[in-house]
């Protein structure tokens, strides 16, 4: 079985410009995230899909591997799929372009989850939400089928206590999701052709439209979190890990 990881990396973000490029203690995001990811003994390549020559440039500088990619895609899991129709590969995994400290034992538990047949889609959760998290729409919630499988994502608190008595589940296994995405080739080949949801625009969650459309999405626990950069706040928090 063949394990690629894809990180996309653009230059333009809307809260962030020039995001993948900073200095991190000497190492720019870009090359942090591409190092850890390295690491995995799963993975048969890893690769930074951009549409900045700036990125591309880079990633070449400091021996990394790099692929063009088109201006027009809208998210993360287009860049991968444009990607991944050009190399042979039986699994896929989307790396976050803004984790500059990625634990490559988060991505072998998604390699992992592929030894059951049925999983054609996965991503991770940690057991343990805090009331700040619940009522906090940055925090992504999941709640798990009998399967590990994800009934729903949400920005809001899921489930919710009737008459907002969280004391009455305390010992609810509260899931909150971590943003990894493994994705079988042929999986997510058919994902870039389903249409936008009402659903998703809700949320602004992605995933969803997965849902949505019947997928199952495989949810693998972990115990293992890292600090990602969305805002220019967040790089201090990075910087106190390093």
């Amino acid at each position: 079985m063949k394990i690629i990881g894809i990180i996309p990396a653009r230059y333009e973000s809307s809260r962030f410009p020039g995001k993948p490029l900073i200095d991190l203690k000497g190492k720019t995001m870009i090359q942090r995230v591409y190092e850890g990811a390295k690491k995995s003994t799963k993975l048969s390549q890893v690769i930074v899909a951009t549409e900045d020559q700036r990125i591309y440039d880079h990633v070449i500088s400091f021996g990394g591997e790099v692929m063009m990619t088109s201006e027009n895609h809208t998210n993360g899991t287009d860049r991968c799929a444009e990607i991944a129709s050009q190399i042979d590969c039986d699994i896929v995994i989307n790396i976050q372009g803004d984790e500059p400290l990625v634990d490559f034992r988060q991505l072998d538990q998604l390699c992992a989850s592929f030894d059951d047949s049925q999983v054609s889609i996965a991503t991770l959760g940690i057991n343990g939400v805090t009331e700040a998290d619940r009522n906090n729409p940055n925090r992504i919630k999941i709640v798990l089928d009998e399967n590990s499988d994800a009934l729903y994502f949400s920005r809001s608190a899921i489930p919710n206590a009737a008459n907002g008595k969280f004391e009455i589940i305390e010992n609810f296994p509260f899931y909150r999701h971590i943003g990894l995405y493994a994705y079988k080739s042929d999986t997510l080949a058919e994902l870039t052709k389903l249409a936008p949801t009402q659903l998703e625009k809700v949320e602004s969650l992605e995933q969803l439209r997965w849902l949505y459309y019947g997928y199952k999405i495989r949810v693998v626990e972990t115990d293992i979190e890292t600090p990602n950069i969305d805002v220019p706040e967040d790089v201090e928090k990075v910087l106190a890990f390093l």
